[in-house]
């Protein structure tokens, strides 16, 4: 359940931005929803989370791929500046054609990322596609950009539910996926100097042959099975 179109592990397909969405949409199909229906779930369940009065200014989108989320980041967030990072440059040239928008960018060169920037960090299904010797490497280099108390939320697909690993395996960037656990999630994060303040939530449990339970998904966000997770890290 991924929006992300590319990872800091250089994968040639992630730099394909023109046929991301089909290759996604071959994952897709079996939850007969779209990856809109996905992007949204999790940008709502990101704002539920937030701590008011909490109102970010600076927004990076780490792994951004072909830049929908970076484009509804700033949408959602009227008074932000977003910047989409990632390595795949075909994903990122793509990103910087279709989503013209005065207060977004496009990054590929992670050198050109300013230091102490960012207010909130928001990672969609990109530590996946990390080796597990580098992901403490990724995390730092994301709390070098942050600002003190700045808010990381990671997103990841979660391993534990059937669906999940069923809609990964039908899409061909995510086959040499090395998925995360919730709780390896979190200890992660924590490794990496973030506080986890809130217990982990988890989200998109019906596929649309079952919306009809949808309604019950608020009373669910704690029980492990949702098709994805966030963890919500404060820099400290």
């Amino acid at each position: 359940m991924t929006d992300k179109g590319a990872s800091t592990g250089g994968t040639d397909l992630f730099d394909r931005g023109d046929e991301y969405a089909e290759m996604l949409a071959q994952g897709l199909r079996f939850t007969g929803e779209s990856r809109e229906y996905f992007k949204q779930g999790r940008l709502d369940l990101l704002r539920a989370m937030l701590p008011p009065p909490f109102s970010p200014a600076h927004i990076l989108d780490f792994g951004c791929g072909t830049g929908e989320t970076t484009l509804a980041l700033a949408r959602a967030y009227a008074d932000a500046r977003v910047t989409g990072v990632d390595t795949a440059e075909g994903a990122i040239n793509f990103a910087r054609h279709a989503h013209v928008e005065s207060r977004v960018d496009f990054v590929a060169d992670f050198d050109h990322v300013a230091a102490g920037r960012f207010d909130l960090c928001y990672v969609n299904g990109v530590f996946h596609h990390i080796l597990p010797n580098d992901r403490p490497r990724a995390l730092a280099w994301i709390s070098s950009r942050m600002r003190a108390n700045g808010l990381l939320a990671l997103f990841e697909n979660n391993p534990w539910n059937p669906g999940t690993r069923l809609v990964m395996s039908r899409i061909p960037f995510d086959l040499d996926a090395r998925t995360l656990s919730p709780p390896h999630a979190r200890l992660m994060l924590e490794a990496a100097g973030f506080r986890v303040e809130t217990p982990i939530r988890h989200i998109f449990f019906f596929p649309a042959a079952l919306r009809s339970l949808r309604r019950l998904e608020p009373l669910l966000l704690r029980v492990p099975l949702g098709g994805q997770y966030l963890v919500l890290g404060r820099r400290t």
